[in-house]
């Protein structure tokens, strides 16, 4: 991380894109509160925030250039078959959610009856 003279005489550190995408993940992949992350990484909660923000507009935090638009703004073919994907996974899982609260119930209710 190299320093730079900033605009009021501070210093500026500049961070590898590495180190960028990986505390963007660790607030993606975490669910970590920024500022909770940025003090812990010793960055600005602000330069963390415009990363993330970054992140999310063009899935990357070190280029600000935005992923290609599908043409005529729709969807293209890959995306499509990964929005299906995951609903049907998240169908899956949600199912198995169900079943496991029954199993649950059910042991709950045999606890009961076992006590008496």
């Amino acid at each position: 991380m190299a320093g730079e003279v900033g605009v009021h005489g501070s210093k500026q550190r500049t961070y590898t894109p590495e180190f960028r995408e990986g505390a963007v993940r660790i607030v993606i992949e975490t669910g970590r509160p920024i500022p909770e992350v940025a003090e812990e990484l010793g960055v600005h909660s602000g330069t963390l925030h415009s990363w993330v923000s970054r992140w999310w507009r063009n899935g990357s935090a070190s280029s600000d250039r935005p992923a290609e638009p599908a043409p005529g703004g729709r969807m293209r073919e890959a995306e499509r078959a990964e929005l299906e994907r995951l609903r049907r996974e998240m169908s899956e899982k949600n199912k198995r959610i169900r079943e496991l609260e029954m199993e649950r119930d059910v042991l709950k209710r045999c606890m009961v009856l076992w006590v008496k």
